[in-house]
């Protein structure tokens, strides 16, 4: 049987608290915490430690889509591209590149072929020769 999501969750929410209390388990106690999802609920104590592990893994959580705002319209709908949903602008240093590889991008020009004679650094010349 498949597990549900709420069992999911009150399993990562018991096993953080778990692993960051068995650190330091004389700590004083903080609060107790408790979660409910649907019919399942758990109630843990927090320790001063654990309390401050989990504000500080809250905040810096990032969600991969998230990719910033817009630096046109201040919107925060980026597409993968960089472009945002809302104006259709390119955002950012990549977003950038984008546009102006769309906008046309020209072939740079060849670069002349290597003369014939064997400069000082090249490969296989013998020491004396280059004296």
């Amino acid at each position: 049987m498949a597990r549900r999501a709420s069992e999911d969750v009150l399993a990562a929410v018991h096993a953080f608290i778990t692993r960051i209390d068995a650190l330091d388990p004389h700590a004083p106690a903080f609060g107790e915490l408790t979660v409910r999802l649907g019919e399942e609920e758990v109630t843990l104590t927090l320790r001063a430690p654990v309390a401050e592990a989990m504000v500080e893994a809250l905040r810096v959580y990032h969600d991969p889509r998230d990719r910033g705002r817009c630096d046109h319209c201040g919107s925060g709908w980026l597409d993968d591209n960089f472009r945002c949903r809302d104006c259709g602008g390119f955002s950012g240093v990549f977003g950038q590149l984008l546009a102006e590889r769309a906008a046309g991008y020209t072939e740079p020009e060849a670069i002349a072929p290597l003369s014939a004679e064997p400069g000082r650094h090249a490969r296989g010349a013998e020491p004396d020769a280059l004296s």
